[in-house]
């Protein structure tokens, strides 16, 4: 079953979305405004966003950006609004779809039914030996696992998701740690020194890659 965030300030919208998609087996997860949604990306899992654009506190495109700095889950943008530049801006700003009310449930699931067959989520990154398995839950390099922490292993697949993105200890604190953390950047940097350490004893060029910037966070090297 595929897991649904459905954010909208209308109580009514929800209501009528979960109500379109319960009967195909999708699991609905609804936010009441752009804050409230943002917080369940933090803390769960999704396989797919409906994001309305026009909310009070923060419209869909301002939503649909921040979650593009963390994250590529699909987002189909869901609004009243139909001009071609609304669709474009949504589209440049990272949505992968758009779908204008009133809709028809059939095309919706149909809509999402494609998205998420297009869509297949990243659960492994290889690079010069170094697999990271995001379902095994494992890093190996060259067939040697390297035992990390939970936390560690969080940090260095954010990173090898992201290469050349930089992110600040806080970012960091909030992805891997949560959003009401009260940990401190040198936690994170403990953790990143002990992580190279385990994976350069095993022979791979750490340091060529996980990169310090100095004053802010951390990267990894688009090598």
């Amino acid at each position: 079953m595929k897991k649904v965030l459905l954010i909208d300030d209308e109580e009514r919208m929800l209501e009528l979305l979960e109500l379109y998609l319960k009967p195909y087996s999708y699991i609905c997860r609804k936010a009441l405004g752009a804050n409230e949604g943002l917080e369940y990306i933090k803390e769960e899992k999704f396989d797919i966003i409906l994001l309305d654009v026009m909310m009070p506190e923060m419209n869909g495109w301002e939503v649909c950006k921040k979650i593009r700095e963390y994250s590529d889950i699909p987002i189909i943008m869901v609004t009243a609004r139909e001009q071609k530049e609304d669709i474009v801006k949504g589209l440049k700003l990272g949505a992968d779809d758009y779908i204008t009310k009133p809709f028809d449930e059939e095309e919706l699931v149909a809509r999402i039914d494609a998205l998420l067959r297009r869509t297949k989520p990243v659960n492994q990154i290889e690079l010069d030996g170094l697999l990271w398995d995001e379902d095994q839950f494992e890093l190996s390099y060259r067939h040697q696992y390297v035992k990390l922490t939970p936390k560690e292993f969080s940090i260095i697949g954010l990173l090898m998701k992201n290469p050349g993105r930089v992110f600040s200890r806080e970012h960091l604190i909030e992805m891997v740690w949560g959003f009401h953390s009260e940990t401190e950047g040198r936690t994170v940097d403990s953790h990143v020194r002990n992580m190279r350490e385990k994976i350069r004893e095993l022979g791979f060029p750490i340091d060529e890659y996980f990169h310090t910037v100095w004053g802010v966070g951390y990267k990894w090297n688009k090598k």
